[in-house]
């Protein structure tokens, strides 16, 4: 039996994943929550084998709780999924330590198959992704550029587009201010623009916003 958390603020997914679930043989939802705060009390008290977890999930980005399952439980495997674009979030989540990556516009069909191999210790993206991602660099320019950065600084210039100044990036990423400033410059430098109103329609290219 395969235990999974589901963690997302919104209810009806919540439901439905749960009924998915429920409704397919060798699985048991331990429990479902909203926020980041409930998914690491409940990871206190359970140990799910896969967290299926939101990727813009309120309080801490989901990148940030990633890293914090990782590091405080990490028997604990977790899928990201989100509806956000893969070829954005994909490789930041999976470099930040995830098993996987499911966009919530896959079909029913993927989230049994992508919880099933990551319990098992397997890394999971749908086949469509992977097509994308074996395509010429070249001939994908958000894509080139992205694959340049680093978690950290698509951490950064996501709470950057979502119009978060230096000060609250630190906090919220729990960074010394000059680091923050220290990153906005090295993203600039990657994207080959010079100033912030550049910065952010790269990221809304990026589809980071």
């Amino acid at each position: 039996m395969i235990k999974v958390l589901i963690a997302d603020n919104h209810p009806i997914i919540r439901m439905g994943v749960r009924q998915v679930l429920n409704s397919a043989s060798g699985f048991e939802v331990v429990d479902d929550v909203a926020t980041t705060s409930e998914l690491l009390e409940r990871l206190e008290e359970v140990t799910p084998d896969v967290v299926l977890l939101e990727m813009d999930i309120p309080e801490i980005n989901g990148i940030a709780t990633l890293r914090k399952i990782k590091k405080d439980f990490p028997e604990v495997k977790v899928l990201m999924y989100s509806g956000q674009s893969e070829d954005v979030y994909a490789l930041s989540t999976i470099r930040a330590g995830a098993f996987g990556y499911l966009s919530k516009a896959s079909d029913i069909d993927y989230i049994i198959s992508a919880i099933r191999k990551v319990n098992e210790g397997s890394m999971f993206i749908t086949n469509e992704l992977a097509q994308r991602l074996a395509f010429d660099e070249g001939t994908q320019k958000p894509r080139r550029f992205f694959r340049k950065l680093s978690t950290r600084e698509v951490e950064v210039l996501k709470l950057l587009a979502s119009g978060k100044r230096n000060k609250d990036v630190a906090i919220g990423l729990n960074l010394n201010e000059k680091t923050v400033s220290t990153y906005k410059a090295r993203l600039m430098k990657k994207l080959n623009v010079d100033n912030m109103v550049d910065l952010l329609q790269q990221a809304k290219a990026l589809e980071l916003y």
